[in-house]
């Protein structure tokens, strides 16, 4: 019953799924296909029963045909025949989908990432990163987040004071793991709205402070000691000069990209060498390589 001044519940969202097997061992090749295609993708694997599966999450029936379409093309490219279903997912059955999947994990030597239904108990040398799987990427489970969260337990190893900018913040998992290893101020946007909201709102919950905003990276001038970016190879390509641009000029000041497939990142390194940026450390992680940078 509704008193009044209340709100009437809203009924519960329906996504659009769009899903196929996919064997294990190929289910890698298909997400970087739809990768290099920009599109997300989930990639569901169950170890015990050996089947895995590509899923597609769409806001209207209407994206259902051509996703059928994408997802076939993937197979293709990995030399599979794949059978894509269309079906629907309440809200709330996307969350006990991600309940049976996602665990706390350890990424780095100091940061741990769990969901909010699993415990953990840290030890005094480990941050505790609690991320609620949702709609926004970055939930510590990819290939380029984690070698991100890698690289920044590294550098947090150096000056602390250096200021953090997070281009394309997602989740904000990134940011909220800097402002977790100690660094001093951190910043974080995303062209998405929706993003935005979300990633402040996992600030709230980690008890962390970080200065979360709305922002075109072509339009952007916002500035940090050290800039991670993990967004796609292309994005990193087409916008070098302002992504360079964002890392202050002092000698050691700091890159870290990410978004790349191993094929992609000679030239993303050859990119950003023309800025003025050394390669320090890279990390592969399946078929995704990431970057830590370093200016000259």
């Amino acid at each position: 019953m509704t008193r009044a001044g209340e709100a009437c519940p809203a009924a519960p969202r329906v996504l659009t799924t769009v899903a196929a097997e996919v064997p294990r061992g190929q289910v890698e090749a298909v997400c970087d296909w739809l990768a290099e295609a920009g599109v997300a993708a989930t990639s569901w694997e169950d170890w015990e029963g050996g089947a895995s599966r590509v899923e597609l999450f769409l806001e209207s029936p209407a994206e259902a045909a051509p996703a059928v379409q994408t997802l076939r093309a993937a197979g293709h490219a990995a030399g599979l025949v794949l059978e894509p279903v269309v079906g629907s997912l309440k809200d709330e059955d996307w969350m006990e989908n991600w309940k049976r999947f996602f665990h706390a994990e350890r990424v780095s030597p100091r940061l741990v990432i769990r969901p909010p239904w699993e415990p953990w108990q840290a030890r005094d040398d480990e941050q505790v990163i609690v991320i609620d799987p949702g709609m926004s990427f970055g939930t510590g489970r990819h290939a380029t987040t984690r070698a991100c969260l890698q690289l920044l337990d590294a550098l947090a190893d150096g000056n602390l004071s250096r200021r953090v900018l997070d281009i394309g913040c997602g989740s904000g998992i990134l940011s909220i793991a800097a402002a977790k290893l100690g660094f001093a101020r951190v910043r974080a946007f995303d062209n998405d709205p929706d993003a935005v909201r979300i990633a402040a709102e996992n600030a709230v919950v980690n008890e962390v402070a970080v200065e979360f905003f709305t922002a075109d990276l072509a339009a952007s001038a916002a500035t940090g000691d050290i800039v991670i970016a993990n967004v796609l190879a292309s994005v990193l390509g087409e916008h070098a000069a302002r992504v360079a641009a964002a890392v202050t000029a002092v000698a050691g000041h700091a890159l870290i990209l990410s978004g790349i497939l191993d094929s992609q990142y000679p030239a993303i390194v050859e990119a950003y060498a023309r800025h003025g940026f050394r390669e320090q450390r890279s990390i592969l992680i399946a078929d995704w390589r990431s970057g830590w940078f370093a200016r000259g």
